[in-house]
Order: C-alpha cells, then structure tokens, then sequence
C-alpha cells in the first residue's frame, strides 16, 4: 500500500476508504472466474538458468536437490482442532484450514478455489479425496458445459445493422 501511496499520493488513502474487496481479489468474498495460466516449467525453469546446460542426469539431480530443499524449508506439520477444522505448522506461522468451509487462513484455498497446500495436508490427513476439495468450475464436465451453446460469427462491423436510438447511447464507467 506504501507503494502505491509513493505513485500517487491520493491513491492509497483513496483505495483504502474503497475497501480492499473491492480492488483486491484476496479480499474479495465472491468468487471471480478467471483461468490460471501460471506455468510451473516456466517457473521452474527461471530458477534453473544456470543449471540448463548440464548433462541431463546431473539437470535432474539438480531438479530433486531443489525440490527437496523445498519440502525442507517448507516442513509442515499438523494439529487436528476438530473433524472439519485443522491447524498447519507451515515454517514458523500456523495456518488454519476448516475443511467444511473450504477456507485457509493463507487464503489460496478461497482466492484459487483448489486446495493450497496447507488444505491438502489436512485433506490427507482426513483420508478424504483432495478432488472433492476442488471447485466444481474445475471439473471437465463443467468446461465441457460451457462450450455446447453456439456462438455465431458476427459479419463484418460494415454490415451491421445499428438502430440511432442505440447507436447514440453513450455508455460511461459506474460512479464509485
């Protein structure tokens, strides 16, 4: 917030008397439907610049090195609260998942609406299926539901038919 205060100076007590749930999706209570494009090769492989140009077995052996030290230093353990309600020793912080709620106090379990890792810990633990966990808009048959209407093709923008009481309506941003 300090950062966006120095860009400009009205702008962080501006967002700050809007409310967070408003520009930040962290915050926001509802769901917002977006795709995740976030590629794990790629990110993967920024961290690996300098390893890329070895033989392959010692890439890999790079590879498990770094994923080890990863599960190390980021070592969990679990303190069962209730049935539903599951507190996670994630490195020095305690994170609280409610399975019910589908909730985690990291917020990834309701900002990506899958289970972050704290949830699948506890999901584990419960002997439960982490599918179950994942919202249903993650299902195939969710994305295959989506595209059985038909979309027709729109001919060109000169041969469209436009009535002037549409044509003049000018259309503004909402007042906030």
């Amino acid at each position: 917030m300090n950062t966006l205060t120095l860009v400009q100076l009205q702008l962080g007590p501006y967002l700050q008397e809007v409310g967070y749930e408003r520009w930040s999706r962290a915050y926001l209570e509802g769901r917002r439907y977006n795709i995740m494009t976030t590629n794990i090769s790629e990110c993967i492989n920024a961290i690996l610049v300098m390893e890329r140009e070895l033989p392959v077995t010692a890439l890999a052996e790079e590879i498990r090195s770094l994923v080890q030290r990863w599960h190390y230093e980021r070592h969990t353990e679990l303190d069962l609260a209730s049935n539903t309600v599951y507190t996670i020793l994630d490195g020095e912080k305690n994170r609280v998942v409610d399975l019910q709620a589908r909730t985690c106090s990291c917020r990834r379990f309701q900002l990506k609406q899958l289970p972050c890792a704290h949830a699948m810990i506890a999901i584990r633990h419960s002997k439960r299926d982490v599918y179950d966990f994942c919202f249903e808009y993650y299902n195939s048959s969710t994305w295959k539901a989506s595209y059985v209407g038909v979309v027709y093709p729109l001919p060109h923008q000169g041969d469209w038919v436009v009535p002037n009481e549409v044509h003049d309506v000018k259309v503004l941003p909402p007042d906030i």
